[in-house]
């Protein structure tokens, strides 16, 4: 089964470009946008269980099988080290490791609230353990939040997961990353086509979709979207790619399509989720307008079960 979805905008013609950088920096020699494919997938939710690691080998050969620049991970990369003791969550993001050799291509990832380590009491992990909440993500994958320039386009991953004082954590932009940000978008000229990943969504509709829910809202969207939308006034922000929900849905506010994306994990390993089978999505940009469509690889759940 495929399902496709295409959305084309408007983008200025002009665009500066800059060589890859993990910041911000001043005025960059002016360059055209190029055309280009990536792939956005995210919650792989990788574990040794459900036959997950069989079909996220099979979701990265379909992958592999597509011309594509680099892919953008958008976080939940395992399943899940929140809860798990330090043998358990090593041998998981080994095996994540292992697993993404497999893609044979660039990829820059954003951190889950999966891939936080030991932050749940029941991990028995201690807090003064060295490779406690992000740290392990970090001496594994890299920077929480970074931002990077491909053929005349600006992309940032942000960081929307943040441990809270109660072991715990809740989805927002903390204060050091929003002023980062806005440097980082003032280091680039208002023409040039911007994209942004994160994992917890900073727009979205999926608290109407299902049953209603009490608590935990704080972890179902990026609580203070309010304090980041306005810095993409005066931007070229072409699209915003979100995890988290594993649904495909795109809402459109001011001009800037917010797109949450189906998971490689599907319903986590256990079929489809709210109709949204397993899968990835292929990105295309073309002139400085970006198009995207989802793509499905054939997984069958060793538990089916759709919601």
């Amino acid at each position: 089964m495929q399902r496709r979805q295409f959305l084309s905008l408007t983008a200025m013609t002009a665009a500066s470009f800059a060589a890859p950088r993990l910041g911000f920096g001043g005025d960059a020699p002016a360059a055209p946008p190029a055309d280009f494919d990536f792939i956005f997938l995210t919650d792989t939710h990788l574990q040794q269980e459900l036959n997950a690691a069989a079909g996220c080998a099979m979701c990265f050969k379909k992958v592999r099988s597509i011309p594509a620049d680099f892919v953008i991970q958008g976080g939940d990369h395992t399943f899940d080290l929140l809860a798990v003791d330090r043998p358990r969550a090593t041998a998981l993001f080994d095996l994540y490791t292992q697993t993404e050799q497999r893609l044979s291509v660039k990829v820059h990832h954003t951190l889950g609230n999966h891939d936080l380590f030991g932050i749940f009491p029941k991990s028995g992990v201690s807090p003064s353990d060295p490779l406690y909440a992000k740290r392990m993500y970090e001496d594994r994958l890299g920077p929480t939040y970074y931002s990077f320039d491909h053929k005349g386009y600006h992309f940032i991953v942000l960081d929307s997961i943040q441990p809270t004082a109660d072991r715990s954590w809740e989805a927002g932009i903390d204060a050091p990353q929003l002023d980062w940000l806005k440097k980082d978008l003032a280091g680039i000229a208002p023409q040039v086509p911007v994209i942004l990943a994160v994992h917890v969504p900073l727009v979205t509709g999926a608290l109407s979709y299902g049953p209603p829910q009490t608590g935990h809202n704080s972890q179902q969207y990026v609580t203070n979207a309010y304090e980041v939308l306005p810095l993409f006034a005066g931007h070229n922000v072409i699209a915003v790619l979100q995890g988290h929900w594993h649904i495909n849905e795109v809402v459109t506010f001011r001009g800037i399509p917010y797109v949450t994306c189906g998971a490689v994990s599907g319903n986590w390993w256990q079929g489809t989720r709210w109709g949204t089978p397993e899968g990835f999505t292929v990105v295309s940009l073309r002139n400085g307008k970006i198009a995207w469509r989802y793509e499905t690889y054939g997984f069958q759940s060793v538990d089916p079960h759709n919601t």
